[in-house]
C-alpha cells in the first residue's frame, strides 16, 4: 500500500528550517501558489458537491461534515460560518470532529482511526441529507465509516481529499474504498 502524498515530506522544503525568515516564507508562498490551480482542476466536481448539498438544503434536509484533526476542524468552522454569512439555519449544517467538541482545540489521538466512532457520528444522518467527509489523505477510517453509515441511511456522500488518489476525491459518488452505492442526481437547473 502506497503511503499519501499527504504523509509525504515535501522535498522543495526539506531544509525549510534552516533558511532566514524571509526565504522560509517565499517558500510557504511558493508552495501556497500551487493550490489555486489544483482547485481549478476540481472545480466540475466541487460544482456537482455544492449543487448536491444545495438542493438537499433547498428540499429541507440536512447537510452533515464528517472529519477528524485539522481537516474535521476545518469542517467545523466552515458549518459555523454558513449561517452568518448564507443565512444557512444552524440546524440545517451540522459538523462531526472525530473526538467531539474537546477536538476542536485538544488533538483526540486514535479518534481518527475508529471506524466505529465515524459509524456512531453519522446515526442522525438521515435519507436525502448530504454526508461530506473531509480528509487530508482520503482514508481516515473514521470518515470512512461516518461516510459508509450515511450511505446506509440514504444520503448522498461527498469525500473531499488532498490526495490524488484518494477514492472519489472530491466526487460525489458511490465509488468508495468503503462501500458503494448510487448517488442521487443533483437537482436540474433552473
Amino acid at each position: 500500500m502506497s503511503v499519501s502524498p499527504t504523509e509525504e515530506r515535501n522535498p522543495h522544503t526539506v531544509y525549510i528550517d534552516q533558511l532566514p525568515t524571509i526565504d522560509m516564507l517565499r517558500l510557504i508562498n511558493a508552495e501556497d501558489r500551487k493550490v489555486a490551480p489544483a482547485v481549478a482542476a476540481m472545480l466540475p466536481r466541487l460544482a456537482e458537491a455544492v449543487d448536491l448539498a444545495v438542493a438537499a438544503l433547498r428540499s429541507g434536509h440536512r447537510m452533515h461534515y464528517f472529519g477528524a484533526g485539522t481537516s474535521g476542524r476545518m469542517a467545523v468552522l466552515d458549518a459555523a460560518e454558513l449561517h452568518p454569512t448564507f443565512g444557512v439555519g444552524h440546524d440545517q449544517v451540522i459538523a462531526h470532529i472525530a473526538g467531539g467538541p474537546s477536538a476542536l482545540i485538544l488533538a483526540a489521538e486514535g479518534a481518527e482511526d475508529d471506524v466505529e466512532l465515524g459509524a456512531a457520528a453519522a446515526a442522525e444522518v438521515g435519507a436525502g441529507d448530504v454526508a461530506l467527509g473531509t480528509t487530508a489523505s482520503g482514508g481516515t477510517p473514521f470518515v470512512g465509516g461516518a461516510l459508509r453509515a450515511a450511505r446506509s441511511h440514504g444520503a448522498a456522500t461527498v469525500l473531499v481529499s488532498a490526495n490524488p488518489a484518494a477514492p472519489s476525491r472530491c466526487w460525489p459518488t458511490s465509488t468508495s474504498r468503503w462501500t458503494p452505492a448510487r448517488r442521487p442526481s443533483p437537482a436540474p437547473r433552473a
